[in-house]
């Protein structure tokens, strides 16, 4: 019998930064290879087969946090593609107690230092990420935005299936 598909954790944005980071994936992220909106993720490999469990295990932690402020810091050059780096205290405390909760059950990408960003390009040449992160640096100011949770998701080989959101406590 096949492994089931992993889970996926993201950060849910207000509905003001998710309209401004998925319309640039939309405008810049290849077409034919743009199956998800655009995201932060916490954790790349969740137990799939346990998903009532990382549901439970997830929403017991968000509902004592506060709705995190995130903070867009710069634009960020990937190689073949560019992101917008993130920064939270809040956050990265949330993703540390998650980490703990499936400290057994976390791959090596998710054990790994964790740098929040939402990734707007990838899978295009340097020199087209090149101008694009140019073009993008150019006109960038921090800003702020809040998370009201963070929605799990399930990996179907390219696109995603939503399985929940899950509220941070003051947005439940």
């Amino acid at each position: 019998m096949p492994e089931p598909a992993p889970l996926i954790l993201t950060l849910q944005m207000d509905e003001a930064a998710f309209a401004t980071f998925d319309g640039l994936r939309r405008r810049h992220f290849p077409e034919a290879l743009n199956h998800i909106p655009a995201h932060a993720t916490l954790f790349h490999h969740l137990p799939g087969g346990n998903a009532a469990g990382v549901i439970e295990a997830v929403t017991a932690l968000a509902r004592s946090e506060a709705l995190p402020e995130v903070a867009v810091t710069g634009v960020r050059f990937t190689g073949r593609g560019v992101a917008y780096a993130l920064e939270s205290e809040a956050l990265s405390a949330f993703r540390g107690r998650v980490a703990a909760a499936f400290r057994d059950d976390l791959t090596a990408q998710d054990r790994q230092g964790w740098r929040p960003h939402i990734t707007v390009q990838n899978k295009v040449s340097p020199e087209k990420a090149r101008a694009l992160h140019a073009a993008l640096s150019q006109s960038f100011e921090p800003s702020h935005f809040r998370a009201p949770g963070v929605l799990l998701w399930r990996y179907l080989g390219g696109p995603w299936e939503r399985v929940a959101t899950i509220a941070f406590g003051d947005a439940a």
